[in-house]
């Protein structure tokens, strides 16, 4: 059988040419629509600031909620199927001298949080192609919180707003058909290669059995200024200390509805998950752009370490109502030139407005808690 050019794309590390993947068939087509889908609410679920002469923060969230075939009152616009977190980080030496950041310091952090889908729809079967993130509030005492966002994919679809707008009109489904017009989608991704070079890294990655073991990435780039006053541009990963362990989607598709949170339940009441915050330094050269990865041979530095010993359903948990602005940030870190956290911050801010104001439904995920009090 002929190789397929996301599997080359995989092996050689470039990206297929744009023109020979718009030859698939519609419904190969459909299917890259539906994972863009998930890939744009994975960048909408943090928030975002647009330039407002371009794009308003409203106009973006109404298109969202277009493209999910309308709001689901009370949730968020993205990510709206989700579980409540909470447990502690601890900082390490070598990241005290990356950054001043309260949060490095050596203590134990108070933190909370959440794991969520990607999807907009909360009542949606957890699906065998998830975008998976993670968010945190962390709250060192006395000193002032960081929140952040992210998730498991390699890098975002997109570097722009912009971009990322025009993936979402891309995205919609026809009225007529309830899919994405394969015609949009193919002048869509004739305009953005960046989007084809992260649909190869999507299909080249395993997909982690579930929450726990799952790795997670800030993707954007942020400053961490250190005692010196020295500023480096990084992003990091939140690395799952669990064994890897991935399931064959058959395997997956067959579990029940909510099978990950299920999962996540029975893990924390075994014991608490950890991960190790690792920090990547970009060199001279790299691009501050979210659609592109960083070299593998970037210096890594071990930050801290993430417990999480406590899971709720976000009826009775501490997350529902926090809005994890990735700009929230503490002294010792800074936002850099990526505007993809800007938009998120804004855009987020209008659907935490919109969905606070609604009555909310009952989640699908059970109103269960699992772990030691906090």
């Amino acid at each position: 059988m002929p190789e397929d050019e996301t599997d080359h794309a995989a092996r050689t590390g470039d990206a297929p040419d744009t023109a020979t993947l718009l030859k698939r068939n519609p419904l190969q087509v459909l299917v890259i629509g539906a994972v863009l889908a998930g890939s744009a609410a994975a960048f909408a679920y943090v928030g975002g600031f647009l330039t407002p002469h371009r794009l308003g923060a409203n106009h973006f969230v109404d298109a969202m909620e277009t493209a999910a075939g309308g709001p689901h009152a009370g949730f968020r616009r993205a990510h709206a199927k989700g579980i409540c977190i909470a447990g502690h980080f601890v900082g390490t030496p070598q990241g005290r001298g990356l950054s001043t950041a309260a949060v490095f310091a050596g203590g134990q952090v108070s933190v909370s949080g959440r794991f969520a889908e990607a999807a907009p729809d909360p009542f949606a079967k957890d699906s065998s192609e998830a975008v998976r993130s993670m968010a945190l509030r962390l709250q060192p005492a006395g000193a002032p919180e960081w929140r952040m966002a992210i998730n498991d994919t390699p890098g975002l679809h997109v570097s722009t707003p912009q971009a990322f707008y025009e993936n979402v009109v891309a995205s919609t489904p026809d009225p007529a058909t309830g899919k994405p017009d394969p015609a949009k989608m193919q002048a869509y991704l004739a305009k953005h290669p960046e989007t084809v070079a992260f649909l190869a890294r999507m299909k080249a990655r395993q997909l982690a059995s579930g929450f726990a073991e799952d790795s997670y990435n800030s993707v954007d780039g942020f400053i961490f200024v250190a005692p010196n006053g020295a500023r480096r541009l990084v992003r990091w990963t939140m690395q799952a200390e669990e064994p890897f362990a991935t399931l064959p989607p058959a395997v997956r598709d067959a579990k029940p509805a909510n099978y990950m949170f299920d999962d996540l339940l029975a893990r924390v009441a075994k014991g608490p998950v950890k991960w190790r915050m690792i920090a990547t330094l970009a060199q001279p050269g790299d691009p501050n752009r979210a659609a592109e990865v960083w070299p593998a041979d970037r210096p890594h530095i071990d930050m801290g370490e993430l417990i999480i010993d406590r899971v709720e359903s976000e009826a009775t948990g501490n997350c529902q109502d926090i809005n994890f602005d990735p700009l929230v940030l503490p002294p010792g870190v800074a936002p850099s030139d990526d505007p993809i956290p800007f938009a998120r911050s804004a855009v987020y801010s209008v659907s935490f407005r919109r969905r606070t104001a609604e009555t909310k439904a009952p989640s699908a995920v059970a109103n269960q808690s699992a772990g030691a009090r906090p």
